[in-house]
Order: C-alpha cells, then sequence, then structure tokens
C-alpha cells in the first residue's frame, strides 16, 4: 500500500495526510476548495516546524513530508491509482454517503474505502459502494499528528483481510489502533459525548459555572481539558451531530442534547472554530475568557 487519498483538507484531514506522509505514504489531498487546500498546506507546514523545533523531525524529514502531498480538487482523477482513501468530510451522513458513492466509482478494484466518521454506522455508508467488504471505519483523534489512538470500526461486512490490513497500516503509522464493532458512537464518542453533555446540564441547570465544571474535572478527575472547554475544541455543532446519532440510535433519553447545546448551534456559538462557545477564545492566541453569556 502506497497511494493513498485523504478527502477533506478540514482539521482531520490536513492531520491525516500529514502522518501518512511522514511515513513515506504518497497522499492526495482533496478538496473542493482552493482556499481549504491551500490552509490546509499551511497548517501542515506549521505543525511540521514545531516538531522541528521540538527536534522530533529533522530539515530533511520535512521537506519530505511535504514533497509526499499532492493538493487538488478532482476526485475522480486523485482515486485512479488510490490502495487508500480516507474520507474525513464534515460530519453529515448524506455528505459522506454521496461521497462513498463517488468514492467506489471512481477507485480501482482491491481500493480500501475507510471513513474517519466519529459516529456514522459504517454498515449504512458501506451499503451505498458495490464493496461493503472493503469499507471500514479509520477514526482518527484530534490532533491527529499527536494522538495515539486510531478507532478501527469494523462494519457488517468488512472483511478480516480488510481489518487486519488497517490494523498494521496504523501501526506503521505509530498510532495505536483498537478493533470496534459497528454500533452508535463506536466506543470513544459513545462514552465522550454523555459525559459533556451532562457537563452542559449542569451549566444548564446551575449547578455550577463554565469553569468550576471544568475545573473539577480537571482537578478531581485528571483530565488534561474540561468537558465544556473539550466541547469548544471538537465543535459543539460536531457534539450535537453524534448525540443525535447516539439519540437515533438507541432511542434512550440518556442520549437527548440538553437544549442549551441545541440553542447555541442555532445560535451559531460552535465554539473554538467561531471564536466562542462556551469560552471566548481570541484569535491567534491560547487566551480564553468564559463567554458573556455565562459570566454571572
Amino acid at each position: 500500500m502506497k497511494n493513498v487519498v485523504v478527502i477533506g483538507a478540514g482539521t482531520m484531514g490536513n492531520g491525516i495526510a500529514h502522518v501518512f506522509a511522514m511515513q513515506g505514504y504518497k497522499v492526495q489531498l482533496v478538496d473542493v476548495s482552493e482556499q481549504a487546500l491551500s490552509k490546509a498546506m499551511a497548517t501542515i507546514e506549521k505543525n511540521l516546524d514545531r516538531m522541528l523545533r521540538k527536534e522530533k523531525i529533522d530539515e530533511a524529514g520535512k521537506t519530505a513530508t511535504l514533497a509526499n502531498i499532492t493538493p487538488g480538487a478532482d476526485l475522480t482523477k486523485a482515486a485512479a491509482n488510490a490502495d487508500l482513501i480516507v474520507e474525513a468530510a464534515t460530519e453529515n451522513v448524506d455528505l459522506k454517503l454521496k461521497i462513498f458513492k463517488q468514492m467506489d466509482e471512481a477507485a480501482p478494484e482491491g481500493c480500501i474505502l475507510a471513513t474517519n466518521t466519529s459516529s456514522i454506522s459504517i454498515t449504512k455508508i458501506a451499503a451505498v459502494t458495490s464493496r461493503p467488504e472493503l469499507v471500514i471505519g479509520m477514526h482518527f483523534m484530534n490532533p491527529v499528528p499527536v494522538m495515539k489512538l486510531v478507532e478501527v470500526i469494523r462494519g457488517y461486512a468488512t472483511s478480516d483481510e480488510t481489518l487486519n490490513t488497517i490494523m498494521e497500516l496504523s501501526k506503521n503509522l505509530k498510532k495505536v489502533p483498537v478493533e470496534v464493532n459497528d454500533y452508535p458512537g463506536f466506543i470513544a464518542n459513545r462514552i465522550l459525548m454523555p459525559m459533556i453533555n451532562e457537563a452542559i446540564y449542569s451549566l444548564y441547570e446551575s449547578v455550577a459555572g463554565v469553569e468550576e465544571i471544568d475545573t473539577v474535572m480537571k482537578l478531581g478527575m485528571a483530565h488534561p481539558m474540561g468537558p465544556l472547554q473539550l466541547a469548544d475544541f471538537i465543535g459543539l455543532d460536531v457534539c450535537l451531530s453524534i448525540l443525535n446519532v447516539l439519540y437515533d440510535g438507541f432511542g434512550q433519553d440518556k442520549y437527548a442534547p440538553c437544549p442549551l447545546l441545541v440553542n447555541m448551534v442555532t445560535a451559531g456559538k460552535l465554539g473554538a472554530k467561531t471564536g466562542e462557545g462556551f469560552y471566548r477564545y481570541t484569535p491567534g492566541s491560547k487566551d480564553k475568557e468564559v463567554a458573556p453569556f455565562f459570566k454571572k
């Protein structure tokens, strides 16, 4: 396996392209937006410079990694010689199904089709292709170059060969793969999202404030980041989407999204990417403060 296509040049897509390219794979990074591609390449170079300063790579490693990535907008052309295609588009089921139909038509026989979905059914995605045995979930964690875990999700029809190939491939990327079966939210988000949702309910019910909730979980439970800040970091729209998948999939009230979360997404307060969620963020800085809506 040498030629990899990554679809989607956002936060996850550029991180996935980065880790493949750094291990010597030839990567074509595909996005319909030229602006997104330019931003992705700048982000990858910035992250490589950070690794260079920390002496995790040398100048030759940086140059080789960047040389292994070719950005472009033509999925059909990029997929023609692909051994693996990793979809990392927005967490929207209709969009993913559309992309997988295109991937299936464009990719050569034997090419594995993977998705970085954090919650959507692999079996449902595989069903729109002519190769369900070659469809698999490859859920990287954010930030991809730093986080070691890859959730490898096996759909109903995923073959043993496909599973074993992706498990070994993940190890080649210096990641730790964990096999998971295809049920709503898989493992990471089935556990994480109810915790975040409960933190939002605690705020909604005035049990404690934003900083107080996050401080309890950081100092009391040794979490590196509080659940409300983490929700901002993930994106409140993404959190809502995953909770809806859990709620629809299991039909249990414990997965019902908090009304406060729904209102914030409706208002466009999506977290760090929009500059405000539970916290307000200063552009170009790590500085943050509690959002005005939540100040006492």
